[in-house]
């Protein structure tokens, strides 16, 4: 086995062990919440019997650390519980929605990579021109303004009065059409690349412009190598490591703090079926709801591992 699949595999088996964690104490969370899950689901004038009956046959009243066992061993078998709230199972609640969110995710991801690098590179190379300048006051103003301000006014602006080419609310599977897929998603994507994108673009700046002046990138102008080569091959290369570091977080990020962009789009995504969720004490949702963000931010986290040991190859694979 080869060094970067032994650094693989320590990978995947450290993900996994920090998944089991996170399952742990995201159940014991739950478990403590304050109220009681049978007599959310019965009303408040729930008899004391009845209340007893739905523990009962909710496995409320078992051990936590077997009820833990039972809901650990039901996620890996598939087998995900049924919604305290809906009374169907939690897969077939959950599964479409997470699919939703990944799409608009994805989409932002995309977005905040080709404008958020692509402008940072810009502002370290024209920093003492007028581009630069403009480029970097707009990340000042993109990192500032919060995604229900951006999300608002672009509905005003692309499905409202002024321009009204986009649908403001609802989604479109990509079954249906590309097109009308993508004009579902563009708006919601828009409001969360705005503020990921400021991140982006000023961690790619200041790391470009320190780049640029170390000795390796002078002794490649000096060899005679074009401008385009020499930031491309050699400065973008250093330069995007912080900034990877930086995407990864935010994508984990994207997916949990979706709720403010998918309730002003009404998009039925994960966000807001957590928030629903969380108001109806559904524990079955909240735990599956939970442990999928976690998942998706431990996945982007390896990603950005194994992006630095192929754009640096200083860094060792039996690093951690």
């Amino acid at each position: 086995m080869t060094r970067f699949y032994t650094y693989l595999l320590k990978r995947v088996v450290y993900s996994a062990i920090t998944l089991v964690a996170i399952s742990m104490t995201v159940f014991l969370i739950t478990q403590v919440l304050p109220g009681n899950a049978a007599t959310s689901l019965l009303g408040r004038y729930a008899t004391e019997g009845s209340v007893t009956a739905i523990e009962q046959q909710l496995g409320l009243n078992q051990p936590i650390y077997v009820q833990y066992l039972d809901w650990f061993t039901g996620i890996l078998t598939g087998d995900w519980g049924r919604s305290f709230r809906y009374s169907e199972p939690v897969s077939e609640l959950v599964l479409p929605r997470f699919v939703r969110s990944m799409q608009l995710a994805l989409l932002t991801l995309v977005l905040v990579v080709i404008f958020g690098i692509g402008l940072g590179v810009i502002a370290a190379i024209k920093r003492e021109s007028l581009a630069g300048m403009l480029v970097s006051t707009g990340t000042y103003a993109a990192i500032s303004l919060p995604e229900y301000v951006v999300a608002t006014f672009l509905v005003l602006l692309f499905a409202g009065p002024v321009f009204n080419v986009l649908p403001n609310t609802g989604y479109v599977p990509l079954h249906e059409g590309v097109v009308p897929w993508l004009q579902h998603l563009i708006l919601p994507a828009l409001s969360m690349t705005f503020l990921l994108m400021g991140y982006a673009m000023r961690q790619t700046r200041s790391e470009m412009i320190e780049v640029l002046q170390s000795e390796y990138i002078r002794t490649a102008r000096l060899k005679g190598l074009s401008e385009y080569r020499v930031i491309i091959s050699h400065a973008l290369r250093n330069g995007l490591l912080p900034t990877i570091t930086v995407i990864a977080f935010n994508f984990g990020y994207m997916l949990g703090g979706i709720v403010v962009v998918e309730q002003v789009f009404v998009f039925p995504g994960l966000g807001r079926i957590i928030i629903a969720s969380i108001q109806n004490r559904d524990l079955p949702m909240i735990q599956i709801t939970i442990l999928l963000v976690a998942a998706v931010y431990l996945f982007a986290n390896l990603i950005a591992d194994l992006l630095y040991t192929k754009l640096d190859p200083r860094i060792e694979y039996g690093g951690d």
